[in-house]
C-alpha cells in the first residue's frame, strides 16, 4: 500500500463524502433502515448521525479498510447505536443466511471490485421481506456526460481508490435479483461525471 493510499486517500474520501450535497442524500435514505442493519462500506461512519436510533437494533459495519475504520472511531463512540465491525469485503460477508432486516449501501458500490458477487452476498444475508437501501453515484443519462465518464474512468479509478464513475446501478441491482420498488435520480451540484445520483429501495424479487 502506497503512502497516498494509506494516509491521503482515506481522509480525502472522508472529506468529499461528507460534503453537504452527499449529506443531504444520506438523510433521504439512512433513516429508512430498521432492525439489524448491514452497512456495506461503512467508511468513516458518515451515516451514523442519520440512523433512526429507535428503529435500529444493531449495525453490522462492513469495512475492509483499517484506515477508514480508524477515522470512524469518533463517530462510533458518539453514537447511541450498537455498531459491530466486520473487517471483510462485500464479496464475502461474514454473516449467516437471512440474518439482517436491512442492507444499506451509500457511495460504496462504485468501489466494490466484484459487484455481482457482492450483491449476491447481500441477497443471501437479507431476510425474506427485508429491504435493500441504496444511494450511489453512477452512469449518467446524458450521452455527453457518459462519454466523459467512460473516457476518464480508468485514470479516475486509479486516483480514487478503485471508484468507478460509470456503473449502471439500477441494472446491476436487477441483474442480481433485486426488484426496485422506489427510485429517484438527479445530478448533485458539482462535476457532472461524478455527481449523477441514484437512490431508493429494492427487495428480493
Amino acid at each position: 500500500m502506497s503512502v497516498y493510499e494509506r494516509f491521503v486517500l482515506p481522509r480525502l474520501v472522508h472529506f468529499v463524502c461528507g460534503l453537504k450535497p452527499t449529506r443531504l442524500q444520506r438523510k433521504k435514505v439512512v433513516p429508512l433502515a430498521s432492525g439489524d442493519v448491514l452497512e456495506i462500506g461503512f467508511g468513516s461512519g458518515l451515516n451514523l448521525p442519520h440512523y433512526d436510533s429507535a428503529a435500529v437494533k444493531t449495525i453490522f459495519a462492513l469495512e475492509p479498510s483499517e484506515e477508514m475504520w480508524d477515522l470512524a472511531q469518533a463517530a462510533v463512540k458518539e453514537s447511541p447505536l450498537t455498531v459491530r465491525l466486520l473487517t471483510a469485503s462485500a464479496e464475502e460477508i461474514p454473516l449467516p443466511d437471512c440474518s439482517v432486516d436491512t442492507v444499506l449501501v451509500t457511495y460504496a458500490l462504485c468501489t466494490v471490485p466484484d459487484v455481482p458477487r457482492a450483491l449476491g452476498e447481500c441477497r443471501r444475508v437479507l431476510k425474506t421481506g427485508g429491504k435493500f437501501l441504496f444511494c450511489e453515484h453512477g452512469e449518467a443519462p446524458d450521452k455527453g456526460v457518459r462519454r466523459w465518464q467512460n473516457t476518464l474512468n480508468p485514470a479516475w479509478r486509479r486516483l480514487a481508490g478503485g471508484c468507478n464513475l460509470n456503473r449502471p446501478i439500477p441494472a446491476l441491482l436487477q441483474v442480481a435479483g433485486f426488484r426496485i420498488v422506489s427510485l429517484s435520480t438527479m445530478y448533485l451540484p458539482g462535476w457532472k461525471p461524478a455527481t449523477f445520483n441514484y437512490w431508493g429501495t429494492a427487495v428480493i424479487s
